[in-house]
């Protein structure tokens, strides 16, 4: 059976004070609690000693190597990371990532013993000529690797137009799109995300094939995120 995950992915986000946040979560009974926060807090968080999971927000492709700036999959693991999210569609739209380099970094991340996070989702304009689904499964096809398996992949759709928008697609379209990743992943997580809180989490999480979500901005602080993990949980 796919495993329940609320993660939070606190993108650049987040100081040293910030880790309190994480003590004051709610355990996840089922639910696996992830949060990826910026790569200066990974080894502070994974060092905490809570039931939650720590994961990177990205990878490089090479596992080391004259690459200013970057991380690789086997430095996020050394951190104490277990997760690494590839494929969000911030990496796809501002550095330009394609399916193929994203399918590249997931296989990085399997060769480190990372679970890969991979990220799909349209953009408004594909949403309304009507190839939501076509979009989706040719980054499904494109993005994932031959090695990926239930136990190491996890899929996020995350509507590009609903990213920290406040918009939410209707039930019927989020069930629409998962209903299509079910039937091509069997066992395989599948998570929703985008501008999702607390007020809006139980109805998502009713879903068919809505196994958690992919939360950004509302993940920052337990507040916010606990709702979302209860309600999780509660499904």
């Amino acid at each position: 059976m796919p495993r329940k995950i609320a993660a939070g992915n606190w993108k650049m986000n987040g100081l040293a004070a910030s880790l309190a946040e994480v003590s004051q979560l709610p355990k996840g009974g089922d639910v696996t609690v992830l949060i990826c926060p910026p790569a200066t807090l990974l080894a502070p968080m994974a060092a905490l000693g809570r039931d939650v999971a720590a994961g990177g927000q990205d990878c490089h492709v090479a596992a080391s190597g004259a690459h200013t700036g970057d991380i690789s999959a086997p430095m996020l693991a050394d951190a104490g990371a277990t997760y690494v999210i590839v494929g969000h569609s911030e990496r796809r739209t501002d550095h330009g990532e394609t399916s193929e380099t994203v399918a590249q970094k997931a296989q990085s991340a399997y060769a480190a013993g990372l679970i890969a996070v991979i990220c799909l989702g349209e953009t408004l304009d594909q949403r309304e000529a009507g190839e939501t689904l076509a979009v989706i499964a040719e980054q499904l096809k494109a993005s994932i690797p031959a090695e990926a398996t239930a136990q190491n992949t996890v899929i996020a759709y995350e509507p590009v137009w609903a990213i920290g928008t406040g918009k939410v697609p209707t039930i019927e379209q989020i069930a629409e799109v998962h209903d299509a990743l079910r039937a091509a992943l069997p066992d395989t997580s599948l998570l929703y995300g985008g501008s999702v809180k607390a007020s809006n989490a139980a109805e998502i999480f009713s879903v068919a094939n809505v196994d958690g979500a992919l939360v950004g901005g509302a993940s920052l602080t337990a507040a916010d995120f606990g709702p979302i993990i209860t309600a999780l949980s509660d499904s």
